[in-house]
């Protein structure tokens, strides 16, 4: 039983990797995220041409590494015209890369490493994994939404109004419970004791 489970896990992960055509993983992002950013990269490419990929690794660079000297080794695996979103979490480092300098007015930087941070360093009860995960779709779909605005396309498996959306039911359920806990202890009582005459 326990034999054909390993086998079993290992014939899926196995499948994963080699079907992965846009994320170069190094065991850090989740086969469900992946799959994740496969649908978005097949739709990237297929609207506009650009290839766009997450590079993530447990490797360890010296301080002064340079990214784009690291990624010659996955030149092989990338398609071009490229950009690359290098996560490299034992370095703490973060980048986006791209095969061509023109494509830099493409997308905006800051803005697409600005989903990853905002997870990664967030301190809340998720795991590691999870952040890992979530930050790496939610820069992935940024990147992605931006490339294609670029080439005047829109995306329909991007996640990023979807997570606008349920940040906006979020906090309004917030907001409601806000008002349902100032009704319950505060409003409530005195309404009654106003009813009722009671000073």
């Amino acid at each position: 039983m326990f034999h054909t489970a390993r086998v079993t896990l290992l014939v899926f992960l196995l499948t994963f990797s080699l079907s992965a055509q846009y994320l170069i993983n190094d065991h850090l992002i989740s086969p469900k995220a992946g799959d994740v950013i496969e649908k978005i990269g097949q739709e990237l490419t297929q609207k506009t041409g650009l290839n766009a990929y997450v590079i993530a690794s447990n490797d360890v660079l010296d301080k002064r590494g340079n990214l784009y000297e690291y990624v010659k080794k996955y030149e092989k695996e990338l398609n071009e015209p490229w950009v690359a979103i290098l996560f490299l979490p034992n370095n703490k480092r973060l980048g986006i890369l791209v095969s061509d300098p023109s494509l830099k007015k493409a997308y905006d930087p800051s803005e697409v490493k600005k989903y990853a941070i905002d997870i990664l360093g967030s301190a809340d009860s998720n795991s590691v994994q999870s952040k890992y995960d979530v930050a790496m779709v939610q820069a992935y779909s940024e990147l992605a939404d931006e490339l294609a605005a670029s080439k005047g396309v829109k995306l329909k498996n991007t996640i990023k109004d979807q997570g606008r959306w349920i940040i906006k039911v979020i906090t309004w359920l917030v907001y409601l419970g806000a008002v349902l806990v100032f009704w319950v202890y505060f409003g409530r009582p005195l309404y009654m004791r106003i009813r009722h005459g009671k000073q």
